[in-house]
């Protein structure tokens, strides 16, 4: 089972949020996406962290939606 502290890569995000790879890391970019941090040669991102962008996205959605 998934932790909520485990260390993500981008491909992984991508699959999780079912978008492609180069569309986070666009996000990643322009600072919209979910929080990441690069160790040496890669970039990753917390899965808590993750889930807790995506909690955001929603809630944000249904507010405009309200």
């Amino acid at each position: 089972m998934d932790q909520p502290d485990e260390l993500m890569t981008t491909a992984e995000v991508a699959a999780l949020l079912r978008t492609p790879e180069n569309t986070v890391r666009y996000w990643r970019s322009v600072n919209v996406g979910p929080k990441s941090f690069r160790l040496p040669r890669r970039v990753v991102y917390w899965r808590r962290d993750v889930l807790a962008w995506l909690a955001q996205q929603e809630a944000t959605d249904q507010h405009r939606a309200s």
